[in-house]
């Protein structure tokens, strides 16, 4: 369940909505409204969360009256995105206070409590949630890490032409000094992405491209295709088009001039670790690949082992997690056999409503909305092995030990032995890291926006020094 963000990060949230909805309707906390009261006027900064299995989600209103004295404004989820996202329909009035989100079919209703001088209400997006909010901005973020303009190199928007209607918007930054540079194409994980693949307040592509950057390594990021400024429709592609949209990108980058190109190779980040592979055996110029919490066995098995993971890290009962995890079978197997999305839809309404008879149609309609698009029908199904089994170029993989979206212990073993005959790949469990390559507690996504650190200095060292090795003349 995706409280905020237009569709899921990585692949991870892709179907906690089932949990989450299991969580609600065996109990959860819902609003409680406070007597109606004169409240204050609503215009102005709020600030609340609320509360996921995979932990609190901060949220920002910002609220102002146009000249007519009509409110607008948006909201914000530092833990999630911190671009805006507009609110329509506000109304304030009577101790009340009620406004809608279209753009993610949200939907919040309060009363204002004159004790706590709160609006105690309830977050509706499939679910309903608790979400109190008081007075005040959402937090500001620290995020140490980010570079600051001016970079000690050349940054340029570039745009770069893929399957037809789809231009991919990128930045590429070029070292200083004298080329040819070797050069990177980042591939972000699943989810719309912008080029710094933002989440939780963090720019980790940014701090990578800077790093690498900086050590003489050239860097192409592009916005997801149909997402920010890129063309496309994201909503109809799976990863075999995003692979076709890396292929344009790595042409291009190897067309530039002051890039060698016969030293390109690829980034990918949790799905973008999928991709990396059908790539280098699609692209056979392809230099190198290097696997950021990448899968190495089938996406079915890796969900599981990752929705285990992230359950127990939040604290989720178990008998929960195993109710989730037997409606999730039965529904991947259906929606993987479905020839198209209405037929895969009607498949899973029927599985999800025989294990939720009283759960609101909204509820049940959110949440297979994540699980039968084609991007999760393709994915599901998917086994990464036979494709690492063809990949001849050079390979590391990173994983971190308390990563609980893509489980080190399972996916590493797994990528080891896929690449057996490519005798070049070098396999790095770093201790300590989660998904995101950070210092963690627990692993937990919730941990995510509340860490400083972008990406660990140890893993930018480790991917940095192996990529100049490999590219060394």
């Amino acid at each position: 369940m995706i409280m905020i963000r237009r569709l899921t990060i990585w692949i991870a949230c892709m179907t906690v909505g089932f949990l989450m909805m299991a969580v609600v309707l065996a109990g959860a906390a819902h609003a409680q409204g406070a007597a109606q009261s004169p409240a204050p006027d609503a215009a102005g900064a709020w600030h609340g969360a609320v509360a996921t299995p995979a932990g609190d989600l901060r949220l920002g209103l910002n609220l102002t009256r146009d000249a007519s004295g009509q409110l607008t404004g948006a909201i914000t989820s530092p833990d999630q995105a911190p671009e805006p996202i507009p609110v329509a329909n506000v109304t304030a009035a009577d101790g009340r206070l009620a406004f809608d989100v279209p753009e993610i079919h949200g939907r919040y209703e309060a009363t204002w409590n004159p004790t706590a001088q709160t609006w105690d209400g309830t977050w509706r997006q499939g679910a309903a949630l608790k979400l109190v909010l008081a007075k005040g901005p959402v937090t500001a973020l620290n995020r140490p890490q980010v570079p600051a303009k001016p970079y000690p190199y050349k940054e340029e928007e570039v745009s770069v032409l893929s399957a037809p209607g789809v231009t991919l918007a990128c930045s590429l930054t070029t070292p200083t000094g004298k080329g040819p540079f070797p050069g990177v194409v980042m591939i972000t994980g699943s989810g719309a992405q912008d080029r710094d693949e933002a989440l939780a307040g963090h720019r980790p592509f940014l701090v990578i491209s800077d790093h690498l950057t900086r050590h003489g390594v050239s860097v192409l990021r592009c916005d997801d295709r149909g997402f920010a400024k890129s063309t496309g429709v994201f909503a109809e592609a799976t990863s075999l088009d995003f692979a076709k949209d890396t292929e344009a990108e790595a042409a291009f980058l190897r067309a530039r001039p002051g890039i060698d190109a016969k030293r390109v190779g690829l980034i990918g980040h949790s799905e973008g670790g999928l991709i990396a592979p059908l790539v280098a055996v699609a692209d056979p110029k392809i230099a190198f690949i290097v696997l950021m919490a990448g899968p190495g066995v089938p996406t079915a098995q890796l969900m599981a082992a990752q929705r285990a993971a992230i359950a127990k890290a939040s604290g989720v009962d178990a008998a929960l997690v195993a109710r989730n995890e037997a409606l999730l079978d039965q529904i991947n197997a259906v929606v993987v056999k479905a020839a198209d999305t209405a037929s895969a839809k009607a498949a899973a309404e029927q599985v999800a409503r025989a294990a939720y008879p009283n759960a609101p149609q909204a509820m049940i309609d959110s949440q297979l909305a994540a699980v039968t698009t084609p991007w999760y029908r393709w994915f599901i199904g998917y086994d990464p092995a036979p494709t690492l089994a063809k990949v001849k170029a050079p390979i590391l993989a990173l994983d971190g030990t308390k990563d609980v979206q893509v489980v080190a212990s399972q996916n590493l073993p797994g990528i080891r032995a896929a690449t057996q005959a490519n005798k070049d790949v070098t396999i790095v469990e770093l201790e300590g890291l989660n998904h995101l390559f950070q210092t963690a507690g627990t692993g937990a996504p919730a941990e995510y926006g509340k860490i400083e650190e972008t990406v660990s200095p140890k893993a930018l060292d480790v991917m940095t020094d192996w990529i100049v090795k490999h590219t060394a003349h």
